[in-house]
C-alpha cells in the first residue's frame, strides 16, 4: 500500500473542489434586504483564482498530500504492527506467567508432600523412642522395685529377729530374769 494513493480519500477532495468551482461560477448577484448593497464577483479574478487552484491542485497533490498521506498510512501501519506485537507479547507473557504458576503450585505441592513425610517419619521415630523409653524405663522400675521388695525383705527378716531379741531382753529386764 506504501507509494499507492488512497482512492476513497481523492475523489472526495476533488469532488468537494469541483462543488465550490461550480457553486462560485453559478452564483448571482447578491443584494441587501433595503436593496443598497450589491455584490457581484470580478469574473478576471474569478477565473484567475480558478484556474491558480487547477495548476496549484497536481503539484500540490504530488508533492505534499500524497507524501503526507502516504506518512500517516505508513504510521497507521507501524502503529497496527506494534499493537500486533503488544498483543502477541502479552499472550506470550500470560502463557510465561501460566507455567510459572503452575510450575509454583507443583512445587509447593511438592513440598507439602515432602513435609507431611519428614512429619510422619519424625513423628514415628518419636513414638518408637518414647515406647522404647517408656519400656526401658518400665524394666527399670520393675527391677528398683524387685531390689526394693528385696531389700524390704530382708529388712523385716532383721527388724524381726531384732524385734524378738529386744522383745526377750525387755522381758527379761521387767521380769529380772533370763528368758
Amino acid at each position: 500500500m506504501i507509494g499507492q494513493a488512497n482512492p476513497v480519500r481523492y475523489p472526495a477532495a476533488r469532488r468537494a473542489a469541483l462543488w465550490c468551482v461550480a457553486t462560485l461560477l453559478c452564483s448571482g448577484a447578491a443584494h441587501a434586504a433595503e436593496g443598497g448593497l450589491v455584490l457581484t464577483p470580478d469574473w478576471g479574478m474569478l477565473f484567475g483564482l480558478v484556474a491558480l487552484f487547477v495548476v496549484l491542485v497536481f503539484p500540490l497533490d504530488v508533492l505534499l498530500f500524497r507524501p503526507l498521506l502516504r506518512a500517516l498510512e505508513e504510521r497507521d501501519e507501524r502503529i497496527t504492527g506494534t499493537r500486533a506485537k503488544a498483543e502477541k507479547l502479552e499472550r506470550e507473557t500470560q502463557a510465561v506467567l501460566l507455567r510459572y504458576e503452575a510450575a509454583i503450585a507443583e512445587a509447593r505441592a511438592a513440598s507439602e508432600t515432602e513435609r507431611r513425610a519428614r512429619l510422619n517419619q519424625a513423628r514415628t521415630s518419636m513414638l518408637e523412642t518414647t515406647s522404647g523409653a517408656r519400656g526401658e524405663a518400665e524394666r527399670e522400675l520393675e527391677r528398683a522395685r524387685g531390689e526394693l521388695a528385696t531389700i524390704l525383705d530382708q529388712a523385716r527378716a532383721t527388724l524381726r529377729g531384732q524385734a524378738q531379741e529386744l522383745a526377750r531382753e525387755a522381758a527379761s529386764r521387767v521380769l529380772g530374769r533370763a528368758l
